[in-house]
């Protein structure tokens, strides 16, 4: 049997295009939104050839490929055609998903296909602040900036990744949508806000567009939740703007319009939006220290991975870097480090339960890189599917953080939360930072064998 014959045997025993609401895929798996579970034909699926698996996860139907998953998936988009791919008519059968279910379904459809990227540059950077930490190289090396580079890049410009994955999850332009990443990376608003955090003379906090609408003035390098709703509310207003225009005009001026609309909202209105969110919970965490450390480790540690997953852990940094600045140290960064150690046991615990052998490599991977200090290789491409193991990860998260405060463990420099970090803790703390580690570790491993019941 070859591929497209084992396609049309995937559309059939889903329940028919009918039945499918959404296709997208992850780096092994392609994964359906559908109308109707029950009509699903699980033991048949597993039994057609190149499939090495299929469940319900997650309310998603998920069926294991591996590595060739981008070519079914193109197949299967073909033999669904545009309108089945993406079924209105279906989707209002369907009953609605709760908030977290879909903002979990988008992350993962949104993040998934640009794992590789991620999970291969999270690896050099991990590798690196390692080899630093343990002064196998200068960090002032020319060495080390080339190296920095190669891993900085993809996490420096990741709008750009996020804005093309977003717009294949949100059917959408894809270029419409980089064009829309590149305002926020454009550099007269990079440059203004590193005018604007330098405090120099002629810093300006927002450009006024008809000298009455505020631009203001962020910078959006590593952003997420901007980019991602940005793209959301571009698929909107093209669809819009192509229902109104007369088809003479669309090839000119529907992707003109829509461009100038979807900028101009996601400039004065989403991206702030984004940025107050991320500085509102850096309020809110200096206060927690405010009341007792241990609290604030209770609370820092169980909102962390959260905030990883929403782009805001940026507003934690210069909070750290605030403390080293008044007080000499930080104890906000070793609870990021507890947190990193949490991501990484629960992954390690799904690593264990994989079965298939890409499947295995992929979340080794990630689980490997949040151990080096990056974590949205399994954040991203594992975490956000399996909830139960996002859930085991941020309570060893908060208990691990809550135990290292109570001891006071502080940093006097800053440096990646990464295993490798471990030398900077050497002193009156490193014991309570050791067993910090080994309680996010195995904690987070063993709830997430007991919670996650279902074999990768």
């Amino acid at each position: 049997m070859g591929t497209v014959e084992a396609i049309n045997n995937i559309i059939r025993l889903v329940g028919g295009a009918d039945n499918i609401n959404k296709v997208w895929h992850c780096m092994t798996r392609l994964r359906f939104d559908v109308v109707d579970e029950s009509k699903i034909d699980q033991p048949e699926i597993k039994k057609l050839p190149g499939i090495l698996g299929a469940q319900i996860q997650s309310d998603q139907f998920q069926i294991i490929i591996g590595p060739q998953v981008n070519r079914w998936y193109e197949q299967l988009s073909s033999a669904l055609g545009s309108s089945a791919a993406h079924n209105a008519a279906g989707e209002q059968k369907k009953e609605r998903k709760s908030p977290i279910s879909l903002f979990m379904d988008t992350v993962s459809g949104v993040f998934g296909p640009i794992v590789p990227a991620i999970a291969g540059a999270g690896m050099i950077k991990g590798l690196l602040a390692g080899l630093i930490a343990l002064k196998v190289i200068s960090a002032k090396s020319d060495t080390v900036i080339v190296i920095d580079l190669i891993a900085s890049g993809v996490f420096y410009f990741l709008p750009f990744f996020l804005a093309i994955s977003a717009a294949r999850m949100f059917k959408t332009n894809e270029y419409l949508a980089a064009a829309v990443a590149a305002c926020f990376m454009y550099p007269s608003l990079i440059e203004a806000a590193k005018a604007l955090a330098g405090h120099t003379p002629d810093a300006v906090e927002a450009f006024y567009f008809l000298n009455a609408i505020p631009v203001s003035v962020f910078n959006y390098a590593s952003s997420v939740i901007p980019v991602i709703f940005s793209v959301l509310a571009l698929s909107y207003i093209h669809r819009w703007v192509d229902s109104i225009m007369p088809d003479v005009l669309k090839t000119v001026f529907t992707p003109t319009l829509t461009l100038f609309l979807a900028a101009l909202v996601a400039l004065v209105v989403i991206g702030p939006l984004g940025i107050y969110l991320g500085k509102g919970l850096a309020w809110f965490i200096e206060g927690l220290f405010g009341v007792s450390a241990s609290f604030a480790g209770l609370v820092v540690g169980a909102i962390r991975p959260v905030a990883i997953l929403t782009g805001m852990h940026h507003a934690m940094t210069p909070i750290a870097l605030q403390n080293f600045t008044d007080r000499g140290y930080d104890m906000l960064m070793p609870m990021m480090f507890m947190a990193n150690m949490a991501i990484a046991g629960s992954t390690f615990a799904i690593w264990r339960q994989s079965k298939s052998r890409a499947d295995r490599s992929v979340v080794l991977s990630g689980a490997i890189s949040a151990l080096l200090g990056i974590t949205e290789p399994a954040l991203f491409g594992v975490l956000t599917r399996y909830k139960k193991a996002f859930i085991a990860a941020t309570i060893a998260s908060s208990v691990a953080s809550a135990f290292i405060a109570f001891f006071g463990v502080r940093l006097y420099g800053y440096i990646l939360s990464s295993i490798f970090s471990l030398p900077a803790y050497i002193g009156p703390f490193l014991v309570f930072a050791l067993m910090g580690v080994a309680l996010a570790l195995v904690l987070s491993f063993t709830l997430t064998t007991l919670l996650v019941r279902e074999k990768a």
